[in-house]
């Protein structure tokens, strides 16, 4: 024995040693060592005290409209490059974007208000003093003030609100109750991610109408925090959470894809540009170039939650079905 070490001081050495690598293995996954939860936090804090707006200070909100601009990038819109479309005139066209921008708004106010229902479940036994929870309050209070840009930008475009079909606000009622914590960051990164794909195409593009482009600007800025948030505590639920509770998350998050891929597009806003709804609904169904975009826009969110072990069994088939995994 070595000279002045007790046989105790020994042992404690030796136990704490195996701890922190039995610590270091439990915490790693597919893409590796995760990273600590508190330095996460304090990261985003940071970035969020520097780069946060106000929209309604940020943006020329009584600008008015410019004459012959987008309110969406044409090819983002459901109809683009369908028989239908190549009989539209360009006025059509440009207000089928007002209102699929009005109908993605509307869509994206329903989603803000679940996920900040989830986050203040998921903070609601944790210690307020973590920078974990004081992050996840600066992104409640992001969402919120998305949720009235979002209001405000449907407003000015002059179009109607379009709430989600009694069927999907029913549905995310009960997604809301039920959903584990690693659920709810998957379905966050859902709402999230493809939108987010979507919108770093139409800030920078210049056929889109101003206030569109800084509308987008600030939600990409800022939704850029929620999504690093997300990734990195659904990569730890992936890991601790218990195996029913990873398992129930892979269906309800493939339930959840099936949910949102159909609201992604709001059925009212063909009648209100005079298109026949049913044959709009069923020209965007079978169009190639609407199923590539939303493969493609979700294809990063795919492919980290193939790693991650996500989509896997009943749950991989579901999200299949919802037609955002090829």
């Amino acid at each position: 024995m070595t000279a002045g070490k007790h046989p105790h001081q020994e042992l404690i050495r030796a136990m704490t040693t195996v701890t922190s690598i039995s610590e270091a293995e439990v915490l790693r996954d597919a893409l590796g060592l995760l990273k600590d939860r508190e330095q996460v936090a304090e990261r985003l804090l940071a970035s969020s005290a520097k780069h946060s707006f106000d929209p309604d200070k940020e943006l020329d909100w009584d600008a008015p409209f410019e004459e012959g601009k987008w309110f969406w990038p044409p090819e983002l819109v459901s109809l683009y490059g369908t028989p239908m479309w190549r009989r539209m005139s360009e006025e059509q066209r440009i207000a089928l974007s007002r209102h699929e921008a009005a109908a993605l708004a509307s869509l994206g106010i329903w989603f803000e208000i679940i996920l900040m229902q989830l986050l203040v479940r998921h903070i609601y036994d944790r210690a307020a003093t973590s920078a974990h929870v004081r992050y996840a309050l600066t992104e409640i209070e992001d969402e919120c003030r998305h949720s009235k840009m979002f209001a405000r930008l449907i407003g000015k475009g002059g179009t109607p609100y379009y709430p989600v079909s009694r069927l999907h606000q029913n549905l995310g009622r009960v997604f809301k109750t039920i959903s584990t914590t690693p659920g709810s960051f998957t379905a966050t990164l859902l709402g999230e991610e493809i939108l987010d794909w979507m919108q770093r195409l139409t800030f920078p593009d210049e056929r889109v109408q101003p206030l569109i482009r800084g509308v987008t600007r600030i939600h990409v800025v800022e939704e850029a925090r929620h999504v690093r948030y997300a990734r990195e505590e659904l990569r730890r639920q992936m890991v601790t959470a218990p195996r029913w509770s990873r398992e129930f998350t892979r269906v309800t998050s493939g339930e959840f894809a099936r949910v949102f891929s159909v609201a992604f597009i709001n059925p009212e806003v063909y009648p209100n540009v005079g298109l026949d709804q049913r044959e709009a609904v069923a020209q965007v169904r079978a169009s190639t170039h609407r199923r590539d975009i939303m493969q493609t826009g979700a294809k990063r969110l795919t492919d980290f939650l193939d790693d991650i072990g996500v989509l896997r069994g009943v749950g991989r088939r579901m999200w299949r079905s919802s037609g955002l995994l090829a």
